[in-house]
């Protein structure tokens, strides 16, 4: 059963999702303590990412210094 393709891909769907959350969750509270409490606007979005793109917003957002920044990065992508 184990090595099933079905449960392999099953499973490894899980990790991706797991690892999407986990990254979800580091950018929302970086943001959070960078900004204060963001729009529920931009939680949205940040929730609806690729693993990908929230390593990119975790690089990009060092050096935002508003949450005007951050809405340009969504323009951006």
């Amino acid at each position: 059963m184990k090595e099933s393709v079905i449960y392999q891909a099953i499973k490894a769907e899980g990790k991706e999702e797991g690892r999407q959350e986990g990254e979800v969750n580091l950018i929302l509270r970086l943001l959070n303590r960078r900004f204060g409490q963001i729009s529920p606007d931009f939680l949205t979005q940040v929730q609806t990412l690729s693993v990908e793109e929230l390593e990119d917003l975790g690089e990009a957002l060092l050096d935002f210094h508003s949450e005007e920044d951050l809405r340009q990065w969504f323009l951006k992508k």
